[in-house]
Formats: structure tokens, C-alpha cells, sequence
């Protein structure tokens, strides 16, 4: 039973169609003189070029209706591939505008399918392109030779018809079959949740990140305050080769002070031992099981 979209777009195809043909076949002479005449700049010359080749478009645009596009889509695109082409097109090489359009026409149809098959590019160069489009025509040649049976897995003659390795045939084969999938849509009997409801997530909760943040900026807190309760000197070495992004060394921290590598490195763990045991007054306030560990 077809839809009332389908009954729709069917009854608009047939109006159109009854539409273009009601424009007439140039002759030789005729597209000769009016493709002079758009080269001047007459665009009702170019206009009558369009016109008379449109249902040539349809034409080509059937090739591809085994794509699952719909037809006036097809058509719309080939439509823009016949513009461009009677742009470029030059009456004095001596061959027929549709000759050279058809090139134009299959381009635009062709570019467009790709791009509407999948968000991920499949075709990314010329030959994946041509096996793009080649592979369904070849099925259905393999199936003629074989009384209709289905060959979906002779990949080792397709192949050979096409000129292409055998990974080639299964990689595209892949990417064919493997269409797009919005994560909104509804699942289920009743549609109450989606796909995206059961992707795994590998980030942090916001729970989480809100409780690390907290607690970020609590040590932070009894960081500031315990470093006040050290001396100058014992801060000076903390901020210096603790916290530092650029530590000194021991021997830098001896020179600043004057004295030697060794007394830096006995001055670096009472400060440290310090800080610890004032960092673990202050958190034992808060939490009385937490612990403070320092390297």
C-alpha cells in the first residue's frame, strides 16, 4: 500500500514531467545559434538550452533510483549539473551540448548520492568513487548470468570485473551496508528512550566533576592556610620545589640561601614534614579519617 507522501510525490513527478515535455528537441542548427547567443550574454538563449534538455536529466536520474533517493532529488541535482554544463559549454567543438552535459549531469547526481548515503565520506578518491556506483551494477550483471540468483558473495569476480582488489570489494561492501543511525530515535514499544540513552559515556559524571572541583578547592584552601603557618625560609622551599611548574634544584635552593646541596636537601624534608603535619590538623577538622600523604 503506498503512503499519502508516496501518492504525493508520485503525482508530482508526473507533473512535472508533463511539464517539460511540452518544451521541444533543438535541432543541430538551433543549439548551435543559441549557445552563440548565451555566449553574448543572452540568458533567455541559455534559458531555452536548459528547457529542451530536461528530460534528458530524468532520464540519467532513473539510472540511480536504486540508491533509495527520492527521484525529484535526483533530478534537482541533475538539473544543476545540465546549468552548469550549458555554462561551459562551447559551440564550436563541433559535438552536441547533451554529449558533453551527460558528464555534468552524472557528476552532480553522482556527488550527491555519496553525500547523502552517509554522514562518513565513503568515496574519498576517484576509484572508491567508481566502485561506489559500480558495485550494485555489477550484482545485478552477475545475477542476469546466473538466472536471477542473488551472487553476494562472489567478490572474487567482482573484482575482476572491476579492475580492483578483493579487500577493496568487502571494505566497500561494508560501508554500504552500514547506513547511519540517529541516536534520538525512539526505541521500544512505547518510543520512551533512545539510542543515545545507552551509549557509555567515558567521561566524568557531572556529579563527579562537581565533587572534585569541591574538593580541589578545599585542599587548595588548607594548602594557602598551612603554607602561612611555616616560616619565610620553609614556604620559599615548599613553593620553590614543590609547587613550582619549574622546580630549583637542591643546588640552586643552597646558593639562594648559602649553603651547601646537602643542607638544601635536610631544609627541603623539615619543610615538607611541616607541611604535612599542619595540612593534617587542618584536614582532620573536616574529614577525621582522611590522611595526608607527601613525596
Amino acid at each position: 500500500m503506498h503512503t499519502a507522501s508516496e501518492q504525493s510525490s508520485s503525482s508530482s513527478l508526473s507533473m512535472y514531467l508533463a511539464e517539460i515535455n511540452r518544451y521541444p528537441l533543438l535541432t543541430v542548427d538551433e543549439e548551435q545559434r543559441l549557445a552563440r547567443r548565451y555566449k553574448r550574454g543572452d540568458f533567455h538563449a541559455g534559458h531555452r538550452l536548459v528547457t529542451s534538455n530536461l528530460r534528458f536529466v530524468v532520464k540519467v536520474s532513473y539510472e540511480y533510483r536504486s540508491y533509495g533517493i527520492k527521484m525529484a532529488d535526483l533530478i534537482q541535482e541533475g538539473n544543476i549539473g545540465l546549468m552548469k554544463a550549458v555554462q561551459k559549454f562551447e559551440p564550436d567543438k563541433g559535438i552536441r551540448l547533451i554529449s558533453y552535459a551527460v558528464w555534468w549531469i552524472r557528476a552532480y547526481i553522482q556527488n550527491y548520492i555519496l553525500k547523502s548515503w552517509s554522514l562518513v565520506k565513503l568515496g574519498t578518491t576517484q576509484a572508491q568513487r567508481k566502485l561506489f556506483f559500480s558495485l550494485a551494477r555489477t550484482r545485478r550483471e552477475l545475477e542476469k548470468l546466473h538466472n536471477g540468483v542473488p551472487q553476494l558473495s562472489n567478490v572474487e569476480e567482482i573484482a575482476r570485473r572491476l579492475r580492483v582488489k578483493p579487500s577493496e570489494v568487502r571494505e566497500m561492501e561494508q560501508r554500504m551496508g552500514g547506513r547511519d543511525l540517529s541516536l534520538d530515535a525512539p526505541m521500544g514499544e512505547d518510543g520512551g528512550s533512545t539510542h543515545v540513552d545507552f551509549v557509555v559515556s567515558g567521561a566524568v559524571s557531572q556529579d563527579d566533576e562537581f565533587a572534585e572541583k569541591e574538593e580541589a578547592g578545599l585542599v587548595s584552601t588548607h594548602v594557602k592556610t598551612a603554607l602561612q603557618r611555616l616560616d619565610p625560609r620553609e614556604r620559599f622551599i615548599i613553593e620553590q620545589r614543590v609547587m613550582n611548574d619549574r622546580p630549583m634544584t637542591l643546588k640552586e635552593l643552597g646558593e639562594h640561601f648559602g649553603f651547601s646541596r646537602e643542607r638544601a636537601r635536610q631544609l627541603e624534608i623539615r619543610a615538607k614534614d611541616k607541611l604535612k603535619t599542619e595540612l593534617s590538623e587542618l584536614i582532620s577538622q573536616v574529614d577525621p579519617n582522611a590522611s595526608v600523604g607527601m613525596n
